[in-house]
């Protein structure tokens, strides 16, 4: 049986490396499938559901946000800023929910702190013109 190779690259870790024999996944214009023997290809995905089916037979799942897809040779690369494996759709509804609690908390304070480094740019820039003219 032919299959490919599956690397989900996240910026800080491979989400996934293994051999698939079918990938399902979504672009701006739909979905499309991927076999091993279909030609180099590349895709940017839309934040979805990327199906694929290992040797076996067995289906699995990982959510995507917006990512890069380049199919070369036996290889099908897909570069993600954040994903999650799953093993069916219920387990990854939620893993996909505990994930985006986890980033707003992230952003929020990331935007605390971004406010409060500003505010304090611009007291010691006001302090510095106070000092030029005073």
């Amino acid at each position: 049986m032919n299959t490919m190779t599956l690397k989900v690259m996240l910026p800080t870790e491979f989400l996934l490396e293994e051999p698939v024999v079918k990938v399902i996944a979504e672009a701006e214009n739909g979905s499309f499938c991927l076999l091993p023997r279909h030609i180099d290809f590349t895709a940017a995905l839309v934040p979805g559901i990327l199906l694929f089916t290992d040797p076996d037979g067995m289906e699995q799942y990982a959510a995507l946000d917006n990512s890069i897809l380049v199919k070369c040779g036996g290889e099908v690369l897909i570069s993600a800023f954040n994903g999650v494996l799953g093993e069916d759709l219920t387990q990854l509804r939620h893993l996909v929910a505990e994930r985006f609690i986890i980033l707003d908390e992230q952003q929020r304070t990331a935007r605390s702190a971004l406010a409060r480094l500003e505010a304090g740019v611009v007291r010691r820039f006001m302090e510095v013109e106070e000092q030029r003219h005073g």
